[in-house]
């Protein structure tokens, strides 16, 4: 790092709450970012495999979308709308409904939360609860839905929960799929607890998960066990909530993660990459006869965006009006599926987890994924971990990203693997 990055990152360090986290593993100011790559105050280009934690699916400052952006603000189009009527959400619910949910034989309103994922849960969380005059919300081990108090009740990691510094009530939690290890179905845990009328489990207004758990460490359902989680949820009267934030728009493989698992969720909770440029926009997908608050019931300033109405838009005509963007991002999952099995077997009892292109590679130590990480960093490749001790080097390039860049990154991924095993090989000689 040279002197004068090492002094521009000091206002940071003097001035910024300690609760930045993402920047304490990359050491340099990011001025600038296209496509993939990011470049930074010292004119360095990195290869971006974060992608704003999959809010930048379609990469960094997409032309199509930047231009119909840069068209409304120089035809003095609205800023900022609360839930009015306006041509940019029009125009997008139009898309939208074109292009995403009639294709996929779904129904749902539209309901426009405030900015962030976490809202978009918490909306949800309260709409299952006023549609079915239940409390219990049944949430799954690992989860992450959020920081926010009724989404953190879901969210399983404890360091968040910590943070809360108050009881976190209304939710159950149940072991996720794989989590009680091989031959254990996790779904007929499920089962007996919600048959059993002294299992001590109260009736559920919804069961809440996730397909593939990003911020868990990259745990994938099987899809017979999603449906039967679907199928327990309607036996039992709860309501079935996807939580779409991170695995959806595309990141494993199709616009939903839950495509070809022949279930129809009650509720979606949608963010990230919703927006297609990394503008804040959040977003429930609720079936008709159970969007049941009222005007302004669940609120906020700045529920919707108008701006990330426009660029949404453009992501949804440009990548989803046909099958082609899909079968690209098929193309790259095996490139990526292919390199990662090459990293697992450097390292001993290591597995490969994820899916589409939500993958990464458990190694088992949180320190080692770090080490791996940082090496790749200098060598200029953005990328970072996941999982409840951190241990999972987890992939999330831009869906976007070309063939050459994608392999060259993952190139720069094995080289630091290789590099970091080789040092730590010699200070275990040394010692």
């Amino acid at each position: 790092m040279s002197t004068e990055t090492s002094a521009e990152i000091k206002i940071f360090e003097r001035r910024e709450s300690e609760a930045r986290s993402y920047c304490r593993g990359f050491d340099t100011v990011f001025t600038s970012a296209r496509g993939s790559e990011l470049t930074d105050a010292a004119g360095r280009s990195y290869i971006d495999f974060l992608a704003g934690c999959s809010s930048l699916n379609y990469g960094h400052n997409d032309p199509d979308m930047k231009i119909a952006l840069i068209e409304h603000l120089t035809d003095d189009g609205l800023a900022h709308a609360l839930d009015l009527h306006t041509d940019a959400k029009g125009a997008f619910l139009e898309s939208f409904e074109t292009h995403i949910l009639k294709p996929r034989g779904l129904d749902h309103r539209v309901m426009f939360t405030g900015p962030t994922g976490a809202n978009a849960v918490e909306a949800a969380m309260k709409l299952a609860r006023k549609a079915t005059g239940r409390d219990t919300i049944i949430a799954f081990t690992n989860g992450f839905h959020g920081v926010t108090l009724g989404a953190l009740a879901a969210t399983g990691n404890s360091y968040h929960r910590g943070g809360a510094g108050i009881t976190l009530n209304g939710v159950t939690r149940m072991p996720y799929d794989g989590y009680l290890g091989d031959g254990i179905d996790t779904a007929d845990v499920l089962e007996k607890m919600l048959e059993d009328a002294s299992s001590g489990l109260d009736k559920p207004a919804a069961i809440l998960l996730e397909t593939v758990q990003g911020e868990g460490g990259l745990n994938a359902a099987d899809p017979d066990w999603i449906k039967r989680i679907a199928d327990l949820a309607k036996a039992h009267g709860a309501l079935l909530i996807v939580d779409d934030i991170q695995a959806g728009c595309g990141r494993t493989g199709s616009f939903f993660s839950f495509e070809g698992m022949g279930i129809t969720p009650d509720i979606v909770t949608m963010a990230k990459s919703v927006s297609g440029f990394g503008l804040p926009m959040a977003l429930v997908l609720v079936r008709p006869e159970f969007d049941v608050f009222g005007p302004a019931e669940h609120n906020g300033t700045f529920r919707g965006n108008t701006h990330a109405f426009v660029t949404a838009r453009v992501a949804i005509e440009k990548f989803w009006a046909d099958g082609s963007f899909q079968e690209e991002l098929a193309e790259k999952a095996l490139i990526l599926t292919t390199a990662l099995q090459e990293l697992a077997e450097m390292l001993p009892d290591s597995r490969l987890k994820g899916r589409g292109l939500m993958q990464g590679v458990d190694v088992r130590s949180g320190d080692l994924a770090s080490e791996i990480c940082a090496e790749a960093f200098r060598n200029g490749l953005v990328i970072e971990t996941s999982g409840p001790e951190d241990q999972v080097v987890k992939v999330l390039a831009p869906l976007t990203t070309p063939q050459d860049t994608f392999r060259k990154g993952l190139s720069i991924l094995l080289e630091a693997a290789r590099t970091t095993l080789s040092q730590n090989s010699n200070s275990i000689a040394a010692e």
